[in-house]
């Protein structure tokens, strides 16, 4: 009979540790639930950590998983019911609109992007699906941020970091355009994030009427702008997919 091989049986059991539990465990915990020494704990997050499995957060040293595991999912992905029902949706998006789509959700402090359509045109594009992007900067992420608590909590919690000049770090200025978000319904993301990039997203909610998701477009400021703000059949558009997507979950009208 084939032995296993330990060190494969330890990494599995300390992903469904973080899997589990806690958002983010230390090292001490992860040794000590395991029953391993730390240097052995150390030595498998490290070799998790280089693969993408883990993440480590800079401020605290403890541990989380990481965005990689999704991209290794793409089964798990092609029935995830919310990327299910939002394929025809953000194809269409991507055609009238002619920018890329991208489709959130709330995962570690962040926006794991889940599913991605391209910009209709023959430019050179990467496929970002399973990419994280903050919560405070981007327009996915202020959705989420808007509408859902847990994500509310997580941005506060996050280090809101200055990308461009335009990054809204400030917690009070924070909370006002996530005021906005809720009043009109979508959120933008005007070179917050990138520079000479504009996005604009809106909510996804399920049956529930909960909060599971955003999607939004991503494209040059010249196209997505007009005269400095942003184009209203843009944001017709974008407001349009997420209802489509949200009536497709159940949600009704909104």
């Amino acid at each position: 009979m084939a032995r296993n091989i330990q060190s494969l049986e330890r990494a599995a059991a300390m992903l469904r540790l973080l899997a589990g539990g806690e958002r983010r465990l230390g090292l001490s915990d992860i040794a000590s639930s395991l029953g391993l020494a730390k240097g052995t704990a150390h030595g498998i997050l490290r070799t998790l950590q280089q693969e993408g499995f883990v993440e480590q957060d800079d401020a605290s040293g403890r541990y989380q998983l990481g965005a990689e595991l999704l991209r290794l999912g793409t089964t798990y992905l092609d029935v995830h019911e919310l990327r299910a029902r939002a394929l025809v949706w953000t194809d269409d998006l991507a055609r009238s609109s002619g920018e890329s789509v991208h489709l959130g959700v709330l995962h570690q402090q962040g926006v794991l992007i889940v599913h991605h359509v391209f910009r209709p045109d023959d430019s050179r594009q990467v496929l970002e699906i399973g990419a994280m992007q903050p919560l405070h900067s981007t327009a996915l992420g202020k959705v989420l941020s808007a509408y859902d608590p847990v994500a509310h909590s997580e941005a506060l919690e996050a280090d809101r970091k200055a990308f461009t000049e335009r990054t809204v770090c400030d917690l009070d200025a924070f909370e006002h355009i996530l005021d906005i978000t809720r009043a009109r319904g979508y959120a933008a993301d005007v070179e917050e994030t990138w520079e000479g990039v504009a996005s604009i997203a809106a909510p996804i909610h399920d049956r529930r009427r909960m909060p599971v998701g955003s999607v939004g477009i991503t494209g040059a400021v010249e196209r997505v702008c007009r005269d400095g703000e942003l184009r209203p059949e843009l944001i017709a558009a974008v407001r349009d997919c997420a209802r489509a997507v949200s009536r497709d979950l159940g949600a009704g009208r909104f």
